[in-house]
């Protein structure tokens, strides 16, 4: 159907195009159309992923821009509680000027968040879709957000990461973040609290998660210290309490993706302990680090002493 646009095709622009009801709707169900949502359908064949839905979205709503957990997968940014390019979950998040009167909704598979009017510096264009900045995004979670999905999310953007493969540079600065968080919304007082909190040298959210109940342990470690074997080769372990010479290595849900990926991290594991600084090594799995902190904590304590 010529109406169509990037696979997505919205029932008024057949209706205007001089389509009946009853005859778009006999060619759609004939020809295979998946539906979208309501007045949205896709061509046949195309895979109808968060991007199509969110796409689809915004073609009905051009004022709707893609924000909170949503906005974070199209950054690459990751959360807590979902991967950095997995649309969030089921729920797609858009963020709307309170006067449009859709603010503060949920609808199947929608979460709708009102704010005042947003700023265009605010509002960028990722992969065809209107969206949050990064600044923007992080911010916003890190207001609505708890304290551990505020640091997981702060930290993801301010460092430099590999996302299912894909590397990608810092997205913010730490003052750029400061600067937005000074602005007067619900939450930001909170957020600001946990800036303290933030380290762009950490490298996952189950590193965040581990350096968080050590803080509040009265553990702080050195995240991603440089360090060298006598042979000069340079290495990085998660954690370092220096004057105990212990490593803390986070292993998280993707580790030993391959046989190749496995002999890699033998070889790292066996590196460190042949650097000078490095005495022992305890290792944590991301299911220890999320589920069983007490023990890990426990764990670290016997050898590191009181904090």
């Amino acid at each position: 159907m010529r109406t169509a646009r990037g696979g997505v095709l919205l029932t008024e622009w057949a209706y205007a195009a001089g389509w009946s009801r009853g005859r778009l709707r006999g060619r759609l169900r004939g020809e295979g159309w998946q539906r979208i949502c309501r007045g949205a359908w896709a061509v046949p064949g195309k895979e109808v992923d968060w991007r199509v839905r969110a796409r689809a979205v915004q073609l009905l709503r051009p004022g709707w821009v893609c924000s909170h957990a949503t906005a974070a997968a199209l950054h690459r940014v990751e959360t807590l509680h979902g991967p950095a390019d997995g649309g969030g979950g089921e729920v797609l998040h858009f963020t709307v000027d309170r006067r449009d009167g859709s603010g503060g909704s949920r609808r199947a598979g929608l979460r709708v968040h009102a704010t005042a009017v947003i700023a265009d510096r605010d509002v960028c264009i990722r992969s065809g879709l209107r969206v949050t900045t990064p600044a923007r995004t992080v911010g916003d979670l890190m207001r609505c957000g708890s304290r551990e999905e505020a640091v997981v999310a702060a930290d993801s953007a301010l460092s430099r990461r590999t996302i299912r493969g894909v590397r990608r540079d810092p997205l913010v600065r730490p003052d750029d973040l400061a600067a937005h968080l000074t602005a007067r919304l619900p939450g930001a007082a909170r957020a600001r609290r946990c800036l303290p909190l933030t380290d762009p040298a950490t490298g996952s959210p189950a590193e965040t998660i581990a350096r968080l109940h050590m803080h509040d342990a009265g553990l702080h470690p050195e995240s991603q210290p440089l360090l060298h074997t006598p042979s000069g080769r340079p290495l990085r372990p998660d954690f370092l309490f220096r004057e105990a010479g212990l490593v803390i290595e986070i292993e998280g849900y993707a580790f030993h993706g391959t046989p190749h990926a496995h002999a890699r991290d033998i070889a790292r594991f066996n590196a460190l302990t042949e650097c000078p600084e490095v005495r022992r090594i305890l290792r944590f799995t991301a299911t220890e680090v999320f589920h069983h902190p007490t023990r890990m904590i426990a764990t670290i304590r016997g050898v590191v002493g009181p904090g």
